[in-house]
């Protein structure tokens, strides 16, 4: 599947009023891309703000993200509600987003996935760090958030909204934050940015991996990390890269 490039927001631009069909587009290629970088499988699920009302946004019917169309697509308020009944099945952790979405102002995309490598650190408990100048993009900390520490046993399903507040909470600033026993939550500036974060944490998860079994790990440092990020997101960068996934599409 091609689909059309919508015209190119900045990494630190919000969307503009007019936007809401790029988005839309955004969001399908969004969700075929993570699932063809193996961010996504048959599970997980990619979000976006809706640009002109901060209190809503789109994301898919509960399907698998590799068969998502326009028409799949829902809009909803930050309770997880939808703006019109549809009738639609939705995801059950569809509160993962309202959470953010309400913590985070500055966010405006967010995926909740189970990639594999990513899912290792979250079963030993090991922080995933950025250990190369593209995994830089997954910033200076990936907190780990533990749903025992708070909820004892569960089906391990972010479910209830005080669930998913406790896992915005661990959020924080940051960009990431790994689910003990579960996966990741991602967010960015735009689905654009969220997908490059998203697809290049899967790839730092594999090469910390890899690298960790050959000598002890030289990670980045702080001032790498920071300098790198930058120079990774801006417009250039991911305008070039999300032309390239768009092809494969």
């Amino acid at each position: 599947m091609s689909v059309a490039l919508a015209s190119d927001a900045g990494a630190d631009e919000p969307c503009r009023d007019g936007d809401v069909e790029n988005v839309l587009d955004d969001l399908v290629a969004a969700n075929r891309i993570l699932a063809r970088e193996g961010v996504l499988d048959g599970f997980g699920h990619v979000s976006a703000r809706h640009p002109l009302d901060p209190e809503r946004y789109f994301i898919s019917r509960s399907r698998s993200p590799a068969l998502v169309e326009r028409a799949d697509l829902v809009e909803l308020d930050l309770e997880g509600r939808p703006v019109r009944n549809t009738g639609a099945k939705l995801y059950a952790e569809r509160v993962i987003h309202s959470a953010i979405y309400k913590a985070r102002p500055d966010v405006m995309s967010v995926c909740h996935n189970h990639a594999p490598a990513v899912v290792a650190f979250c079963i030993a408990g090991v922080e995933i760090v950025p250990v190369c100048h593209l995994g830089a993009v997954i910033g200076q900390r990936v907190p780990i958030w533990d749903s025992r520490d708070e909820f004892g046993d569960t089906d391990l399903l972010v479910r209830t909204p005080d669930q998913a507040a406790s896992l915005a909470v661990a959020l924080a600033d940051n960009w990431v934050v790994a689910m003990r026993r579960h996966g990741a939550t991602v967010a960015g500036r735009s689905i654009r940015e969220l997908t490059f974060r998203a697809v290049h944490l899967r790839l730092n998860a594999e090469l910390q991996l890899q690298a960790a079994s050959i000598a002890p790990l030289s990670p980045l440092t702080s001032g790498e990390i920071e300098l790198s990020s930058r120079s990774n997101l801006t417009d250039a960068v991911i305008g070039r890269i999300w032309e390239y996934w768009s092809d494969q599409i």
